[in-house]
């Protein structure tokens, strides 16, 4: 098997220093406990999409068009498809909007492509937006997430472009995980017969899983110790440790050869682990 780390690169030494500066600029605003989070969204927001335009601008003089795009920069003034949801706990999720929505933002942004600024960015905000975030977490760009508080993520997890993690009814992921691009991890399901009638339920994803390119995990399932969901395969039902299950609906094809022998067998035996 050949073996093919990732290489350690920074941008050129200016470049990272002007990156850290400004992050550590936002995290000392966010720790401040009398900064306003939705105003720190608006600001930095407006300093990345706007920075001609300064506190002393009419903005009654501005087009139409430029005033409503300096308003949406502003998290109290835009509405998230959460909110919809009957079941939102306010408490809990309007501290969160804030960064919810400066973290989809600074993704549309000229900023977003920039991955070591990027991961930087999002490792930042993610405390503030899962219900619990482990060491080393990396998200490239264009992740989204719903709650965000039912959302609990382990250690060394990457999350890669374009992935949802629909966690309305609970996500759980474990340590070393990888969710590949526009793989979808979802948490809610609606009835064939009434859109109308949802059943929320707790989706867990083991240590070690992998969830590779465009695959879905539905409402619900369990992805075992170091399971893998392979490419555009539907997780419909539990994927069992160690095993490979691929295709729509996804079924084991493979295990790997570190399984212990009580994974061995491909049978449609549930064994969840304790």
């Amino acid at each position: 098997m050949v073996h093919r780390p990732y290489r350690d690169i920074v941008p050129q030494e200016k470049a990272a220093e002007i990156y850290d500066e400004w992050l550590e600029g936002i995290e000392e605003r966010i720790r401040d406990p009398e900064v306003d989070d939705n105003e720190l969204c608006r600001r930095v927001l407006r300093s990345i999409y706007y920075p001609q335009i300064d506190g002393d601008v009419d903005e009654s003089r501005l087009p139409a068009s430029t005033r409503a795009a300096l308003v949406n920069l502003d998290p109290r003034s835009v509405t998230l498809e959460p909110e919809y949801y009957d079941e939102l706990d306010e408490e809990k999720y309007y501290p969160r909007k804030p960064f919810i929505w400066l973290w989809q933002m600074f993704d549309r942004s000229p900023l977003g492509g920039n991955v070591h600024l990027g991961v930087e960015f999002r490792r930042m905000l993610a405390p503030h937006v899962f219900r619990s975030v482990g060491e080393n977490f990396k998200a490239f760009h264009f992740v989204e997430v719903s709650f965000g508080y039912n959302l609990v993520v382990g250690d060394d997890v990457v999350v890669h472009r374009n992935v949802l993690l629909d966690d309305r009814g609970g996500i759980e992921i474990g340590d070393n995980v990888s969710i590949s691009d526009y793989a979808s991890v979802f948490s809610h399901t609606h009835s064939i017969d009434d859109i109308m009638d949802v059943r929320n339920a707790k989706t867990v994803l083991e240590d070690g899983v992998r969830v590779t390119y465009g695959a879905v995990v539905l409402a619900g399932v369990h992805v075992g110790e170091e399971g893998m969901v392979g490419a555009r395969g539907v997780a419909t039902k539990d994927v069992r440790p160690y095993h490979v299950n691929v295709g729509v609906p996804a079924k084991s094809v493979a295990v790997k050869k570190a399984a212990p022998d009580e994974y061995r067998s491909r049978t449609t035996v549930n064994h969840r682990s304790e």
